[in-house]
């Protein structure tokens, strides 16, 4: 039994060979994805909240150093006294609790570094309690001024407390320092998969083609050209044109119809003259069959009968499709211009309502009047903002805030009146109240006004916003936050100041929550900055990412030493340079203001 490589055998082989190299590919990305998925969940679960974690117990540590002065100093009850009590009796348990969860999934040399930390920091305690705080209990304690030169000494250089600190601090900081290696090792892990896939895909990709080119030329030899032979005749036949000479014929399915095609061009050559007649239009030529079973012929007399006829109605057919397009298309006109029509009027709208927003934002006049060291970076998503700015005074105050409110574009824009109208009546009612007690006001107006207390709302927008009260002449800062934070940059360093974690318009537990009021004393040369967070997520970068808040102060202190007005214009060419050809995805508002 002689074999034949058949048409089928000939497409299965080809195309067999394509599918094997494409479940190479997808098995190869499928495995390579589920390992990056899998490092990446462990730096977001793992090592990111672990670096979290160490830095807020470096800096809670380090912020006990100014908890201690203040002990030493104040002999009556005091707030860094009763934060130094918090740290040690709820922050820190809670703080190391989330470290030793965390660190279970740690190296074992790094969960021995982590109690040795753990031991230092108490260390540092018992020398706390011995040198300085069960020294300084009563009244009569400090009185001693043996007794408060002997603390004084343990916390400066050289002393118990100044060490052991310095030495938490330190190894804090190698712990830090290796949770970010072990982060940026997986992360290098990541991209060494990725370019093994890509180098992959390029050669299976590159291999793909070569053998789509040989499957191509065997598939032109073997079938295409065959075909393109029989294509030939048959159009040849269509307008009447019979071959000179028979078509060759192969030893497959195409070879076969070859020789069944001989035998229709024999035969259809009988009826060449008519076919020609019939072929070029001409439907009153007579025809005599060559038989009485001539059923070939008797189909032409039937075929020129019917193409008539068809002709006839295919030219009204054509009439009527013609005047129902016409018919069609005046309607899609006028539909066009109704909707650049109601396209033109919402636009001028939003431009409208831009400007009535525009307008209640305070002039630049009112700014120079009130912070006359100061720029306002604005920068809105679309043509109307969620964010907006918002300056007031009060006897010796001067009241500033920058305002994140939900959404951006007209949803925003709707909120920021909202938000503005109940800032002013806020200050109103508070007689130039705290910055606190105004965002205590703000957050029920603003519940009352969107109605969030009743039982069927369905209303959760609300704002993030940063409010500070400033007397220029004592140069006292007073600062609440709905998270929003506050940086002070002094001496080429920030120093943040976080807000509340709840947004104005928000209830816990069905109870209205009051904000925090924080103060600061400021020096001459401070620069305070309020923002909200469209700067720090900015898509952008080499890679497309966000820019995040470490580059954002990064920038800040880098132009610390310019002029307000050139840091206006530098954060702005930061930011066009940051997004290349990416779209801006929110409302973009930095204040800073020089004491």
């Amino acid at each position: 039994m002689n074999f034949r490589f058949t048409i089928g055998k000939k497409i299965s082989t080809g195309f067999g060979i394509l599918i094997i190299l494409t479940l190479v590919v997808f098995i190869t990305t499928y495995v390579t994805l589920q390992d990056s998925r899998a490092t990446s969940d462990r730096i977001s679960s793992v090592n990111t909240p672990s670096v979290k974690a160490l830095q807020e117990l470096k800096y809670d540590v380090f912020e006990t150093k100014v908890f201690l002065e203040s002990w030493i100093k104040e002999e009556k009850p005091h707030t860094d006294k009763d934060n130094l009590i918090k740290f040690r009796t709820e922050v820190y348990p809670q703080i190391k609790s989330e470290l030793t969860n965390l660190s279970k999934h740690w190296e074992i040399d790094q969960q021995k570094s982590l109690d040795t930390l753990f031991s230092s920091i108490t260390d540092l305690f018992q020398a706390q309690n011995s040198d300085i705080i069960d020294n300084l209990q009563s009244f009569s304690d400090y009185d001693d001024e043996a007794t408060k030169l002997m603390a004084k000494f343990s916390l400066e250089d050289g002393g118990d407390v100044h060490y052991k600190t310095d030495l938490v601090l330190l190894r804090l900081n190698l712990l830090i320092s290796e949770q970010k290696e072990v982060s940026n090792a997986a992360n290098e892990n990541m991209y060494d998969q990725f370019d093994f896939l890509k180098k992959l895909v390029i050669g299976l990709g590159i291999a793909l083609i070569i053998i789509s080119i040989i499957v191509a030329i065997i598939t032109t030899k073997n079938i295409v050209d065959p075909i393109y032979r029989l294509k030939t005749v048959l159009v040849k036949l269509g307008r009447g044109v019979f071959p000179d000479e028979p078509t060759s014929a192969g030893n497959d399915e195409i070879g076969e119809m070859a020789i069944a095609m001989n035998n229709v061009v024999d035969g259809l050559k009988r009826t060449k003259d008519f076919a020609q007649e019939v072929g070029s239009g001409n439907f009153d030529t007579d025809y005599k069959p060559l038989s009485s079973k001539d059923s070939l012929g008797k189909a032409l007399l039937k075929m020129r009968d019917d193409l008539a006829e068809n002709e006839r109605f295919l030219e009204e057919k054509v009439r009527q499709r013609t005047a129902e397009v016409v018919k069609q298309k005046e309607e899609i006109d006028i539909q066009k211009e109704q909707i650049e029509e109601y396209f033109l009027q919402v636009t001028d709208s939003i431009k409208y309502a831009q400007k009535i927003q525009e307008a209640i934002l305070p002039p630049e006049s009112y700014v120079r009047k009130l912070l006359p060291d100061s720029f306002i970076f604005y920068r809105p998503k679309d043509i109307v903002s969620g964010d907006f700015y918002w300056l007031g005074e009060a006897e010796d105050r001067v009241y500033f805030a920058a305002v994140d409110c939900t959404g951006h574009g007209v949803p925003g824009a709707f909120m920021s009146i909202v938000g503005y109208n109940q800032l002013k009546q806020a200050i109103i009612t508070t007689n130039g109240g705290t910055p606190a007690e105004i965002l205590d006001h703000l957050n029920i107006g603003v519940s009352e006004t969107l109605h969030q207390k009743d039982e069927n709302s369905t209303s959760k927008d609300g704002m993030d916003i940063a409010i500070c009260s400033l007397n220029h002449k004592t140069k006292e800062l007073q600062y609440a936050g709905a998270f929003n934070p506050l940086y002070l940059l002094r001496d080429g360093d920030i120093l943040q100041t976080k807000g509340d974690k709840f947004p104005i318009g928000s209830f816990l537990d069905g109870e209205t929550p009051n904000f925090t009021n924080h103060k600061l004393q400021l020096l001459e040369g401070d620069i305070l900055y309020i923002f909200s967070d469209g700067y720090a997520d900015q898509f952008g970068g080499a890679r497309g990412k966000k820019m995040m808040y470490k580059k954002f102060r990064d920038t800040l202190i880098a132009n610390s030493h310019k002029d307000l007005s050139v840091q206006k214009d530098l954060l702005r060419d930061h930011l066009y340079e940051w997004m290349g050809e990416e779209e801006q995805v929110d409302d973009i508002l930095v204040i800073g203001v020089k004491v």
